[in-house]
C-alpha cells in the first residue's frame, strides 16, 4: 500500500533494484479488501538462548575471526511508541566479506566459526541488542568493479508486517557509491550506526542503530 500514483526510483547499476521496482504507478489498496493482502507472520514466542551472539556458533566454541561488535538500539513507530515483542533476524558477511550460502560465489575465505545469522526480540521498551563480527566489504559487481560497503541486514517482523533494512558503518569508502545509499539521498545518515565505546563488555566496540518504522523520518527499508 502507498499513496496514489507514487513511483519508486531505480538504483544505478543495481540489477536487483531494476528487477524488483514496479514499472507502473502504485495504487492504494481499497480498505474493504485490504485484510486479504496482509501477510501472515507466525507467532514466535521466544528465541533460543544464544541466538543474539553471532560471534560464536555455540558458547563453548571459538569466536569467529575479526572485530567483535555490539549493535544496540530501539524500534519505534513514527509517533515514537516502542514496538515491543518484534522479532529481529540478523545476517551479515564474515570478516572477509563472505556469506555462508550457496549463492555466494566470491571465492572469499569462509570462517568455520561464523554462520552469520541470529535472532533477537525487542523488550517492553522496544530495545534490542546483539553481537556480531564486523563484516567485510565485497565485490558485488565484478563486471563494473562495484564494491558493496560493510553492512548488516535486519529483518523486522511484528503483527502482520515484515520490513527489511540495512545498517551501514560510518566513514566507509564504498558508502558514497552504493546504489541504495544513492536512492536514500540525505536520508542515508539514518541508516548509519553511531559508534560508542564498550570498555565493560567482551566486544571491541559498539554501534547504536535506532529504527523508526514509518513517517517522515523513517529508517530506509528495502
Amino acid at each position: 500500500m502507498t499513496n496514489l500514483g507514487r513511483r519508486l526510483g531505480i538504483g544505478p547499476t543495481d540489477n536487483t533494484s531494476d528487477q524488483r521496482t514496479p514499472r507502473q504507478r502504485l495504487r492504494l489498496i481499497p480498505e474493504a479488501v485490504r485484510d486479504s493482502f496482509a501477510p501472515v507472520v507466525p507467532a514466535r514466542a521466544v528465541t533460543r538462548q544464544h541466538e543474539w551472539d553471532l560471534t560464536r556458533i555455540a558458547p563453548d566454541l571459538p569466536r569467529a575471526d575479526g572485530e567483535a561488535i555490539e549493535i544496540t538500539g530501539t524500534l519505534r513507530s513514527e509517533s515514537g511508541r516502542p514496538l515491543r515483542g518484534a522479532l529481529l533476524e540478523i545476517w551479515n558477511a564474515n570478516h572477509y566479506g563472505r556469506y555462508r550460502h550457496i549463492d555466494d560465489h566470491s571465492g572469499l575465505k569462509l570462517d568455520e566459526n561464523f554462520f552469520g545469522m541470529g535472532r533477537v526480540l525487542t523488550n517492553d521498551e522496544g530495545r534490542y541488542r546483539f553481537w556480531t563480527i564486523s563484516p567485510g566489504a565485497y565485490l558485488a559487481r565484478p563486471d563494473i568493479g562495484r564494491w558493496r560497503p560493510k553492512h548488516i541486514h535486519l529483518s523486522i517482523s511484528g503483527g502482520s508486517a515484515r520490513l527489511i533494512t540495512q545498517m551501514y558503518f560510518p566513514d566507509e569508502p564504498n558508502n558514497a557509491t552504493d546504489p541504495m545509499a544513492v536512492l536514500m539521498g540525505d536520508g542515508f545518515e539514518r541508516n548509519i550506526g553511531k559508534p560508542y565505546e564498550t570498555p565493560d563488555r567482551d566486544v571491541d566496540r559498539g554501534f547504536r542503530f535506532d529504527i523508526v518504522a514509518g513517517g517522515r523520518n523513517a529508517t530506509f527499508f528495502e
